[in-house]
């Protein structure tokens, strides 16, 4: 059987109409991929891709589907589950050194649906431990020498590096827009609770949100239509969009202001498009500290138990914010979940206060950094993540190393698709790159 020439990142309409013999080609085609290049990128957990049970789980869907037209959406789509999920048929140790015992239990209705969808699990992929601050060994398939972004590392470099055409994963500050920015693909964070969260290895159970990366906006628009009462494939010709001023935007480097400066313009000359620059957050540090707090101090009250145990075992990024969130106490949580719902008003009230469709912002204060002890700074997701407003994240330009530059868009709660609905006229201003 010939090999199947691969694209360098996959869509989804490379799987749906193939027959049998086509998508067992592009399947090994795959493996001789993860084979030459996992070896560098580090994509996977420990154990995490397992080709044997991948050919399983396809050979299995095209029993249940033999027929083209009776196919469901993301039929034979691979995709990549971040260390934090319940898998059926893997351990998952969410990047760290305690038992997976520990972590078992049901599958996640997320990972379900996706199979029940078509989907193909691919294996499991690196996450920063307990998805904090300890980073994963996963390099930037952009640029091997620095990092992929976190906590989801491995979802977006995979999908990236042409993996898999889907991956999942988890936000509680940048964790899925920060990534899918340093590696140049498209990365949406619902709205806060959208997508189901049982299943799931939690850090802070207020502030965490199930999100995505594709290639592609129209392949995220077609999972996001698995959760939404929207069809894929909404498109918005037209749009006002708000950019924060003050010190929200003094964290951006100066090279990252400037690429989404002339990001801006070119999207204010499309038709139909007007950008407004205004005051957004006039409390942006007490925003900062009580997102900081309250994630803190839900870490230390869900691993208690397990600190208690197997302490010795944290990396000292993790102990550390265990052991700041235990002297914060439990009394914090009630202050920062009231912070979040007030922030959800007052951001949602303005959008529609303006007849605004969304802020526009830089998805990272700058491009991925060098080196592995870090996975960036997250402060740029910050307000969006603890309000739970809808994020996309798309490719806006490159620097001369060939890192990407991401902006992201955050819209009203609730109203994902039509967030999502605005991505192809963002794609539109982006700098021409090739993926």
């Amino acid at each position: 059987m010939p090999r199947f020439a691969l694209p360098p990142v996959l869509g989804f309409d490379l799987f749906r109409k193939a027959d049998a013999d086509t998508l067992l080609r592009i399947y090994r085609g795959l493996f001789l991929r993860i084979a030459a290049s996992e070896g560098k990128l580090f994509i996977f957990a420990e154990g995490g891709f397992r080709p044997q049970m991948v050919l399983d789980e396809l050979e299995e869907a095209l029993r249940r589907w033999p027929e083209v037209a009776g196919r469901p959406p993301l039929f034979g789509v691979p995709v990549g589950i971040k260390d934090v999920f319940r898998t059926n048929g893997y351990a998952i140790r969410c990047g760290s050194l305690l038992p997976s015992i520990l972590f078992a239990g049901d599958e996640a209705p997320l990972v379900t649906r996706l199979r029940e969808a078509g989907a193909i699990v691919m294996g499991i992929t690196a996450t920063t431990e307990f998805t904090h601050a300890e980073p994963a060994a996963t390099r930037n398939p952009c640029n091997r020498r620095h990092t992929p972004g976190g906590s989801s590392s491995g979802s977006a470099a995979g999908v990236r590096a042409g993996y898999f055409a889907l991956a999942l994963g988890t936000q509680t500050m940048g964790s899925v827009i920060r990534p899918a920015a340093f590696c140049g693909v498209t990365g949406f964070k619902p709205s806060q609770g959208l997508l189901p969260g049982q299943g799931i290895i939690n850090f802070s159970p207020s502030l965490d949100q199930a999100g995505f990366f594709c290639a592609t906006s129209q392949d995220a628009a077609t999972t996001l239509s698995l959760f939404c009462d929207a069809p894929a494939g909404g498109r918005k010709a037209s749009a006002l969009f708000i950019v924060p001023e003050g010190a929200y935007m003094d964290e951006v480097e100066p090279g990252m202001r400037r690429a989404f400066d002339q990001y801006c313009n070119r999207l204010a000359r499309l038709s139909g498009v007007r950008i407004k620059t205004m005051p957004v957050f006039d409390d942006w540090q007490g925003i900062r500290d009580r997102h900081q707090q309250l994630a803190a101090a839900e870490l230390a009250q869900m691993h208690r138990a397990w600190f208690a145990d197997f302490g010795p075992l944290y990396r000292p990024k993790t102990r550390e914010f265990i052991e700041f969130g235990q002297i914060l106490g439990d009394g914090v949580i009630e202050t920062g979940r009231a912070s979040c719902a007030n922030q959800r008003k007052k951001l949602d009230d303005l959008l529609a206060d303006m007849k605004a469709d969304a802020f526009l912002a830089p998805a990272a204060p700058g491009e991925a950094p060098k080196g592995f002890a870090s996975t960036g700074n997250p402060v740029m997701n910050v307000p969006w993540t603890h309000a739970g407003l809808p994020v996309v994240c798309l490719p806006m330009d490159k620097v001369r190393n060939g890192l990407p530059l991401g902006v992201q868009a955050a819209g009203r709660f609730g109203r994902d698709a039509e967030l999502m609905a605005l991505a192809p006229l963002l794609e539109t201003a982006a700098a021409p790159m090739r993926l």
